[in-house]
């Protein structure tokens, strides 16, 4: 390995704003604001298909999970109209049979994939499910309205297609409507599944599910800040993964964690987003989402939820008992709210989609030493890297060094391997920066591994 030490002053002729957004982005972004109004659209024509459960008509024009569905595609095909042919629209699907659909029943998810200029194996998804229920999660008939159950996930999806496919990007973007949450996360193993099939490089996935209300069911009001949900111990991992993450302490830098902290780094970079709380579990206490599937098999997945939620407006029947509302309608929803929300994940995927690949390894050297030596598998694409460190004491990463894109390694003198943890980050000419991925033992895969 070469000793040679890089001085910390050393960085790319890219100016970085803070947290690492380019200017180039940073501009962008004021230019495309998602609509609230645009997005109350979307929500309400998905209310207005009456039920949308995974076991409701699937030929049905005007009512049930197939009308949904068909609309959604639609909506993408006319974006897709609107910036040339840049998003293409399909559907994937398959029969299953499971507890919440004894009698079988075939799930299909409705894509639009911005296919990337540069990588387009590489991928950035941004999903919502677009099925709804109500108290009993096999009645198939009662109106089930799920506004923001998910209708807010989904008009997200459609709102951030909307605004990206005006940018062309290095990687792939597929916008996700999924179905059969509700049965049993259906219809996001059935994604996960075909990117895995497909051989997709997965930089992230961004399930967004309840993100449209602000006010919650003890009346707290919280309209600036996110949740943002993300593993430690990997889902994917095997024993011996597990063991060697926690011997490197890795657990608070797995894919789904450092994707976390992406989003808390580009939260911070652009003015007036909102404030990410990222929560360290994988999702809420004993529930789950459309994101676990995708860290079954290794990738990097996080969930998206506001924080003040209302319990009496999910999986309610429509009701009024001793005054007291019951039932998820788009009147209990806050459209200024959910455009924040969407702002921030059109900010998230816009840098990871320009981004090149985070580092499929790093590996650190220096027991019993002043110095610590750290080196990195090469990215396609890269115009440079960055080296991380921080105390071991501490969650977020806290220097940094930027180096060009023919050096995978570097020696950090005076740095005590001890008491620091690292990773490297990979960066584009422009400045994007993929997520971190952090350093391990020579041999070994660390915390994060590959996310492939």
């Amino acid at each position: 390995m070469n000793k040679a030490l890089l001085a910390p002053a050393l960085f790319l002729s890219t100016t970085i704003l803070a947290g690492g957004a380019s200017a180039q982005s940073s501009a962008t972004v004021e230019s495309t604001a998602p609509d609230p109004q645009e997005l109350r659209r979307s929500v309400q024509t998905l209310v207005d298909f009456g039920t949308r459960h995974t076991l409701s008509s699937a030929t049905d024009p005007k009512r049930g999970i197939g009308a949904a569905r068909a609309w959604a595609a639609q909506r993408l095909r006319t974006i897709s109209k609107d910036c040339g042919g840049c998003i293409t629209v399909e559907t994937i699907g398959e029969s299953v049979t499971g507890d919440r659909a004894p009698d079988g029943v075939r799930v299909e998810d409705v894509l639009g994939i911005q296919r990337g200029t540069g990588d387009p194996n590489r991928v950035v998804i941004v999903q919502g499910h677009i099925d709804s229920r109500v108290s009993d999660v096999m009645n198939i008939t009662d109106d089930a309205p799920g506004a923001n159950d998910d209708a807010s996930g989904v008009a997200l999806v459609l709102e951030a297609a909307r605004l990206l496919s005006k940018e062309k990007f290095d990687g792939t973007i597929v916008y996700a409507a999924l179905s059969g949450e509700e049965q049993g996360l259906y219809g996001a193993e059935i994604l996960a599944k075909t990117a895995e099939e497909r051989g997709w490089t997965v930089s992230a996935v961004l399930n967004n599910d309840v993100v449209g209300n602000s006010t919650g069911i003890g009346g707290q009001h919280v309209a600036d800040k996110v949740r943002v949900f993300s593993e430690g111990i990997r889902a994917a991992a095997d024993e011996q993964g597990i063991a060697m993450q926690r011997a490197i302490g890795g657990e608070d830098d797995s894919p789904s964690r450092s994707l976390a902290k992406a989003i808390d780094r580009i939260s911070t970079a652009a003015p007036g987003r909102l404030e990410v709380l990222a929560i360290r579990r994988p999702d809420r206490f004993r529930r789950g989402g459309d994101h676990i599937p995708f860290l079954k098999r290794g990738y990097p997945a996080v969930r998206f939820s506001e924080v003040a939620e209302h319990y009496d407006y999910q999986h309610q029947d429509l009701r009024t008992e001793n005054g007291r509302e019951y039932g998820d309608t788009i009147d209990k929803m806050d459209f200024d709210y959910l455009a924040r929300v969407t702002a921030l994940n059109v900010d998230v995927i816009r840098e990871l989609a320009s981004a090149p690949a985070a580092p499929a390894t790093v590996e650190i050297e220096g027991a019993v030493s002043a110095d610590t030596s750290v080196s990195w598998t090469p990215v396609k694409g890269a115009a440079g890297y960055r080296v991380h460190w921080r105390p071991a004491n501490e969650m977020a990463w806290a220097e940094a060094i930027d180096l060009p894109a023919g050096q995978t390694e570097t020696v950090l003198k005076g740095v005590i391997i001890d008491n620091n943890f690292f990773g490297v980050s990979a960066l584009s000419d422009n400045g994007a920066e993929s997520v971190v991925t952090f350093a391990g033992m020579p041999g070994g895969s660390g915390a994060n591994g590959a996310a492939e």
